[in-house]
């Protein structure tokens, strides 16, 4: 996922341009162009290696470089060329940037070549007063680089084409520009040069194309090179995949088959109609905007026109706050969508989850300050790998800047960077630290969780954008990868190591991924003469010599990941799963393979694996042979977003693999098994296992924990398969069985790692957290297992929000089944008998009336013993202001009216010297009897002096309120920037970090709160 950070920079071209005048414009006449270098941008487009990106306005074609953001060339159309042709209304780039061509106004199509002058140079700074003697290696090589400048860049006008049916849209592509006309509804395609037989254009009627609708005409057209696939969108609202035929045929001798396609978008009904696209090739979806801003986003499957529906995305505000779509963009790695509205922007997660949007700012203070990308969009273009995003706003000549951070995973995907969370931006890193802080500053906002960690500036220079980054699963150390070499990080030392020798940099790509083994550093990488894996030690420095082992392949590696102790697995392009064994001494270490697994007749395209791993059974892990590994595994492949499952068989054949699919739409997932490092650190371990001893286990329980759950986030839910046992045998095709259902946690924000031995899902701020011990817990005990619930809890109970764990659970049920009919299929009376044997279930029960509704009351107290036996038994272990929490509920079940309660409890008080509860029962009585004279009874029982001013010694302060009204409402209750629903309950007081971690907003059945429910 992707998150915006701060404010943009803006960038604006304010001087005189360089006029250029086109074939038809005489010098002689002494005419200047006016000067219109402020004029509102008008188009935006960046080259496909993302060095340059060019613009527009109604006269001006300017080309800018990106790292960093200057403008480079520009070219301003004379009076007369404007007069001729039109002012300038579109902008299309040839995707390695070396054409531009402009629409203009009257249908005509300007094109110039972008040239490089390799020995010219520009923005070349002089320092004059420097002292080189003092700048460090860094500073002298940035100097350098700021002294040589940059490539000058110019542009040479090519010709002019024009179009006389009229231009409705067009499009660049490599090998030519196609281009839709109006009348009549065509398609021309003009090569930018002659094929081998001298022909430039082709054309093909839209009226001839059967697949499309009659008298149709397009409107919107995108292409996507990584696909080879084109979105065509018509004037009735309609949308069409289309593909450019490999070798167009003579129909009838007339005319030509240029496209074929398939329309997958019929808007029902005018709200529907579409009218912007955008193609994701890395998850295969095409998104469609509609006229009532809602996003169709569809999943194409082939080529073939089978494309289905995946999901809808509602506009963050209704259509008269968005306006209409203007651009849709997805991320360069397809994770994040970028929805530019009328009146503001969006983002989503790849399958849906709500981000960032401008829908919640001030637009008054907005328009005040004149920060249109806030307010409206025209174009967006993504930067540097996707950590940046250019926008550009109508009416407004400035170029908005937005960085933005991204997960890690996005780009190396693997179980470190899923449990560690690491965000990567342009410029720098940040690194989550929930797993090395104490619990109680996880999930409390007081404390900033995040280390931000500055990129070289020397790396940046040479190989910006970073493309990839790793974490270790101690934390303790991270490597990025940019354009070409790598670079690493020690935490603890704050001391990054580069390359000292640039040329030895430059000789490799990392390319398949990179991940840490202890303090070793392994890197799949791309050299111009073989496929490598490279091992590189931190305690050594970056250097050609430093390498510490190399195996190589015989193809590019796909994905690698660490799995197990000390396995380490290798997916190639060549559809081949390498296992090798990490062979570490004391003083060396090398990869040994293993075993090896050939998929070919299982994954069609390698390119689309995300991820990989594997599980081995319990027997195998402790005295197999790692060799038959391969034989004995189940593996686990993350294709585009299918989580696919193969498991071995064997049979008269020979060993084969049945393959499943046991989720979709998964933009993540974790295995627990693969944080073995992670699970095995002293400070971050689970807590042990109950002794079968414990009361609360039975003895034939075998406990696994949950260190073989499964985890998978779809953009909506996190989903959890408690042990992945259980997953494999049912997915196995000996058994036919259905899939277990897995757990669902709803959360509302993007979480973004699972924090196993804290029991809670995280976001990106420390209040963003979920606990999912309560569902976890739900789940075992409506499928009976007690055993397994009481197990999985004492594994927790430490935590000091584990009381809260336990409510929310209660409660959760309590308002599923308050209108249930009896039978016996409620869970509510299995909860309570696992609450039972747990030292706060009076607590728990007392909290979880005060924030339900009283007809919730009813259906709890069917399964529990009288509040008045509640009471006494509160008394009986000494927890006074539990006790005082059931007067309440005696006085409104009218079992007592709750005065002789009042006065032994007002009794124990003070015995203990426990004033501030003497004083909410003072108030209580108060409100039960307004004339005072229980209270006034109650004082002379106990002996209690009242000074005259009415306030009883010492602190006791009577203050008068209403009497309780059980039909009251309570408030929304919010937990952890959520709403769990119209109720829910509370924590207990008895602590400030659960007063910090958990909200206590919401009212009781009273007017006021008589109680602070503390233990004593």
């Amino acid at each position: 996922m992707y998150w915006p950070l701060g404010v943009p920079q803006v960038y604006s071209a304010s001087k005189t341009c360089k006029e250029y005048l086109t074939p038809d414009d005489s010098i002689a006449n002494g005419e200047e162009a006016d000067d219109d270098t402020d004029g509102a941008i008008r188009g935006l487009q960046t080259s496909r290696n993302g060095n340059l990106f060019v613009t527009i306005t109604e006269t001006v074609l300017a080309v800018w470089q990106t790292s960093p953001i200057v403008l480079l060339t520009a070219v301003k159309r004379s009076r007369s060329s404007v007069a001729n042709y039109g002012t300038n209304i579109a902008l299309l780039l040839k995707p390695d940037a070396s054409i531009v061509a402009v629409q203009t106004l009257n249908g005509f199509i300007v094109t110039y070549w972008i040239k490089v002058d390799p020995k010219a140079r520009v923005y070349q700074q002089i320092r004059e007063h420097e002292t080189p003697g003092r700048l460090s290696e860094t500073e002298r090589t940035i100097t350098e680089q700021e002294r040589d400048g940059f490539r000058e860049v110019f542009l040479k006008f090519r010709m002019v084409i024009k179009i006389d049916a009229g231009v409705a849209r067009a499009v660049a592509l490599d090998d030519e520009l196609i281009v839709a006309t109006e009348k009549p509804a065509a398609l021309q395609c003009i090569r930018w040069a002659p094929d081998d037989a001298g022909n430039q254009t082709s054309t093909e009627l839209v009226s001839r194309m059967t697949w499309l609708q009659k008298k149709s005409s397009i409107t919107e057209m995108v292409h996507d090179r990584a696909m080879g696939l084109a979105i065509w969108i018509t004037k009735d609202g309609r949308a069409y995949t289309v593909q450019r035929s490999l070798e167009a045929h003579t129909v009838s001798g007339t005319s030509e088959r240029l496209f074929k396609g398939f329309e997958f978008h019929n808007p029902v009904n005018a709200e529907n109609i579409a009218v912007k696209a955008a193609v994701n090739a890395r998850f295969s979806l095409l998104a469609v905007g509609c006229a009532n801003s809602e996003i169709h986003v569809y999943t194409a499957k082939d080529y073939v026109g089978n494309v289905s529906i995946s999901h809808k995305l509602r506009p963050p505000a209704n259509i008269t706050s968005c306006g209409i779509i203007k651009t849709l963009s997805y991320s360069p790695d397809g994770y994040c969508l970028f929805a530019g509205y009328e009146h503001g922007w969006a983002i989503w997660s790849v399958y849906g989850k709500p981000g960032a949007s401008s829908f919640t700012v001030d637009l008054a203070l907005a328009n005040e300050n004149s920060d249109s990308w806030i307010t409206s969009i025209s174009n967006a273009n993504w930067l540097y790998a996707g950590t940046s995003l250019l926008l550009t706003s109508p009416d407004d000549r400035r170029l908005w800047l937005l960085k933005m951070a991204k997960s890690a995973t996005t780009s190396c995907f693997a179980a470190a960077n899923i449990s560690r969370t690491l965000l990567l931006t342009d410029s720098s890193l940040m690194v989550f630290r929930g797993y090395d802080v104490p619990t109680y500053m996880t999930i409390t906002g007081d404390f900033t969780l995040w280390k931000k960690v500055e990129i070289p500036q020397i790396y940046l220079l040479n190989q910006r954008p970073i493309r990839s980054a790793i974490i270790s699963l101690d934390g303790r150390y991270v490597a990025i990868a940019g354009r070409r070499g790598l670079a690493h990080y020690s935490i603890n030392s704050g001391r990054w190591k580069t390359f000292e020798d640039l040329e030895a940099e430059n000789a490799f790509v990392v390319r398949g991924g990179l991940c840490w083994y202890h303090h070793f550093l392994i890197a799949a990488v791309e050299t111009s003469e073989s496929y490598e894996v490279r091992i590189y030690s931190r305690e050594l420095g970056l250097k050609a010599s430093s390498l510490v082992f190399v195996q190589r392949l015989s193809s590019p590696a796909v994905i690698m990941a660490l799995s197990g102790q000390d396995s380490l697995l290798v997916y190639t392009f060549e559809n081949v799963l390498y296992h090798f064994i990490i062979n570490m001494t004391s003083t060396s270490i090398s990869l040994v393979q293993v075993g090896q697994l050939a998929l070919n007749s299982i994954i069609r395209a390698p390119a689309r694996v995300r991820a990989v791993t594997w599980i081995l059974p319990d027997h195998q892990l402790r005295d197999g042979d790692p060799s038959q590994d391969v034989a004995h595994a189940s593996v686990v492949f993350l294709v585009d977003a299918k989580l696919v499952l193969l498991q071995s068989t064997t049979n008269e054949a020979g060993l084969k693999y049945d393959m499943r699919v046991i989720a979709n739409n998964v933009e993540y997932f974790d295995l627990m098994r693969d944080q073995g490092t992670l699970m095995d650190s002293p400070d971050n371990s689970l807590p042990e296992s109950p002794s079968d001893e414990s009361p609360f286990v039975n003895a034939a329980y075998v406990d696994r924990g949950l260190k073989d759950s499964l985890w998978y986030f779809n953009g909506n839910e996190v989903k959890c398969w408690m042990d992945v046992e259980d997953l494999l045998v049912s997915a196995s095709s000996e058994n036919e069985r259905e899939l277990p259902q897995p757990i669902s946690i709803a959360t509302d924000f993007y979480p973004s790692s699972v924090i196993l031995n804290r029991g809670i899902l995280v976001g990106l701020d420390a209040d963003l957290t979920e606990l999912f011990l309560p569902q976890i817990l739900r789940r075992y005990l409506s499928h009976f297992d007690p055993s397994a619930a009481s197990s999985l809890a004492l594994r927790y109970q430490g935590l000091p929000y584990f009381s809260h764990a336990l409510e929310m659970l209660l409660h959760n049920v309590l308002d599923d089944e308050v209108d249930a009919p009896p039978s016996e299929d409620i869970l509510l009376p299995s909860v309570l008998s696992f609450l039972s044997p747990f030292s706060d279930y009076l607590d728990i029960l007392v909290q979880c009336t005060r924030k339900t509704e009283v007809r919730s009351w009813r259906a709890l107290f069917a399964h529990l013993p009288t509040p008045q036996e509640l009471f006494e038994e509160s008394l009986q272990r000494g927890l006074l202001k539990t006790a005082g929490g059931y007067l309440i509920v005696l006085q409104t079940f009218q079992q007592s009216s709750g005065s002789i309660e009042c006065v032994r409890l007002l009794q124990q008080a003070k015995e203990v010297g426990d004033w501030d509860l003497c004083k909410e029962l003072v108030r209580f009585l108060m409100a039960l009897d307004e004339s005072g004279d229980m209270l006034r009874d109650a004082v002379q029982k106990l002996n209690l002096a009242v000074e005259d001013d009415g306030s009883s010694s010492p602190g006791i302060a009577g203050t008068q309120l209403k009497t309780p009204r059980p039909d009251s409402r309570p408030k929304t209750y919010t937990v952890n920037g959520g709403t769990s629903g119209p109720s829910s309950p509370t924590e207990s007081r008895d602590s400030t970090l659960i007063s910090q971690a958990f909200s206590d907003e919401a009212d009781t059945v009273a007017s006021e709160d008589y109680f602070s429910l503390q233990d004593s």
